[in-house]
């Protein structure tokens, strides 16, 4: 998987990459919660180079919030890795308490992944689970961290002080597709809490930011769903292009035929965790606009 790129990467990065290989090697036998995101598909890439087939298995959790884009992207860099893949059922959407959609939601929906990984591990006798979380990762809002802590998850990019930022240059380095990758959480971050989280929600969301992406709608991309109104959030120089006329109708037209009867396209720009902000979990030095019909 390595490349000559990989020379160009800062020497701080790959001085912890280093420190990696020898984390992962340490271990006898290591179960990955695979998403197919930035961060773990890089770990994915290390770990089969560092300790082969024999002692390393990827398990993607399937369920209604994961998008089907992310699977296909999983997939795609576990293939071109020649990486194994296990993929498992989870259930979060039985639990009240995922469904009810509490500002802890994520605690609930790890703890079930967690449970269903904990699972494969003990009956395929692999020592350790790790995940893909990072160091920037920690000063945020994550309640699914907890659940993971609970349940022994190991975390090697976090523990070692992995940046988003150095992860996406050593993934490029290696040529890992999904180094400029937007960031893509689940799909019931894009409900406000205590809106209550149905596959008929989940899929209006996934149909629009699909039908968006279709449409030609490059980087950072949610669907915010407020009821019948969807609140689109894109990078302020896509939203400088989609804010004229014609485009702004397509986009529009697009959104509504995914199921919302009216479309905000957010004069702010994409802000990660802006729901976090809403719910007034954590604080943001920029002003809210109230929402409006389009």
């Amino acid at each position: 998987m390595s490349s000559p790129d990989v020379l160009a990467s800062s020497a701080s990065a790959l001085r912890r990459e280093r420190e990696l290989i020898e984390w992962l090697q340490s271990h006898h036998s290591l179960l990955l919660g695979f998403s197919g995101g930035v961060d773990s598909a890089y770990l994915a890439c290390v770990a089969i180079e560092a300790v082969g087939a024999e002692r390393f298995l990827a398990v993607i959790g399937r369920s209604a919030s994961y998008p089907a884009e992310q699977w296909q992207t999983a997939r795609d860099v576990a293939a071109r890795a020649g990486i194994d893949v296990l993929e498992v059922d989870t259930h979060e959407m039985d639990d009240p308490r995922y469904v009810a959609n509490p500002t802890n939601r994520c605690y609930f929906c790890k703890s079930e992944l967690w449970s269903v990984l904990e699972r494969v591990r003990a009956e395929r006798g692999i020592a350790t689970i790790i995940d893909g979380t990072n160091a920037d990762d920690l000063s945020d809002h994550r309640p699914g961290k907890k659940a993971a802590t609970e349940q022994g998850i190991r975390s090697p990019l976090a523990e070692l002080g992995f940046t988003k930022s150095e992860i996406r240059e050593l993934s490029r380095a290696r040529g890992i597709p999904t180094w400029s990758q937007p960031s893509s959480p689940c799909l019931s971050s894009r409900l406000p809490y205590g809106t209550p989280v149905t596959v008929t929600r989940l899929s209006a969301v996934e149909r629009a930011e699909r039908s968006l992406r279709g449409l030609g709608v490059q980087g950072n991309l949610r669907v915010r769903h407020h009821g019948d109104t969807a609140r689109v959030e894109m990078d302020l120089a896509e939203l400088e292009l989609w804010s004229d006329d014609a485009r702004a109708a397509k986009l529009t037209s697009a959104v509504r035929d995914a199921g919302f009867a009216q479309v905000v396209l957010d004069p702010r720009g994409f802000r990660s965790g802006s729901l976090n902000v809403l719910a007034g979990i954590v604080s943001h030095s920029g002003t809210s606009a109230p929402l409006s019909g389009a």
